[in-house]
């Protein structure tokens, strides 16, 4: 068990977490740069993500702009991890930095940011 989480549920969360950054990540380049562009980091956010935006395209509305359709689809995995996981195990709420990847994420942080100011 993982900060009192079953490992499944840790699992299942870093994966669903790094699905939704990495379509935040995707909308975030396409801020700069074209879907087209040769630059590898895009290339890469386009390649891995192009099929999760085909699967949600049925509930897509079509008003969206294509640069938003990624953050639209990360809303939805952020919703699951929000909402759906803690009700599915029994949690009536969740708070702020509860979900495993990013207290983990937050943890590393803050033992840095420690370490470099010599506490």
């Amino acid at each position: 068990m993982i900060d009192g989480f079953p490992i499944w549920v840790v699992v299942i969360d870093y994966l669903a977490g790094t699905v939704m950054w990495t379509l935040i990540g995707r909308f975030g380049m396409n801020i700069f740069l074209h879907e087209t562009s040769t630059f590898f980091f895009m290339r890469f956010f386009v390649r891995v993500t192009n099929p999760l935006i085909k699967l949600f395209a049925p509930v897509t509305p079509s008003f969206l702009i294509r640069p938003l359709v990624p953050l639209y689809v990360a809303w939805f995995f952020f919703m699951f991890r929000f909402y759906l996981m803690p009700w599915l195990l029994g949690y009536s709420v969740m708070g702020m930095l509860s979900f495993p990847l990013e207290s983990e994420i937050a943890r590393g942080v803050a033992q840095v940011v420690g370490f470099l100011i010599g506490q």
